[in-house]
């Protein structure tokens, strides 16, 4: 009798699962991307532009630009990075390398940040040369290629970001 409830028992549990997985079919959900975040190790700048960017942590179907292996961030040449970058090397390097060039590339960036009203920038003049956004938008997202054009033209008002 105790040979036939240990072998009765889990048979009879097991046959519980099998009716509850034939009454409930598994769920298909589609293979899920997340756009790539830089970690704090990074950078401050990389890591607190991949939190705002990437603020509410959409799923796509397809691979992001970003997920290749040592990719950090798609902000590298962002203008807030560009501005960094110039800024780092005119104060650090200031002693070796006094070129004129790079404090009015500096001063320039600063002259169009400090002017903007929010109308002159556009949201073209954050992205870098050959970007993806605008491929992802029209590949991934299937947006039709002139409300992508137009999303880049919009402008970009930075008193209000």
């Amino acid at each position: 009798f105790q040979l036939l409830v240990e072998v009765a028992w889990p048979l009879f549990i097991f046959f519980i699962l099998i009716s509850v997985r034939l009454s409930y079919p598994p769920y298909e959900q589609h293979e899920c991307h997340f756009p790539n975040k830089a970690m704090p190790s990074a950078g401050t700048l990389p890591w607190i532009q991949g939190i705002i960017c990437n603020a509410n942590n959409p799923c796509f179907r397809y691979p992001t630009p970003g997920e290749s292996p040592g990719i950090v961030g798609n902000f590298n040449a962002s203008i807030v990075s560009r501005l960094f970058s110039d800024a780092k090397r005119l104060l650090l390097y200031s002693q070796q390398d006094t070129s004129i060039k790079d404090v009015q590339k500096v001063l320039g960036k600063l002259r169009k940040l400090g002017n903007s009203s929010g109308l002159d920038l556009k949201l073209r003049d954050f992205l870098v040369d050959n970007e993806t956004f605008s491929d992802f938008l029209h590949h991934n997202v299937s947006m039709p290629s002139s409300a992508v054009e137009e999303l880049l033209d919009a402008g970009v008002n930075l008193q209000q970001v």
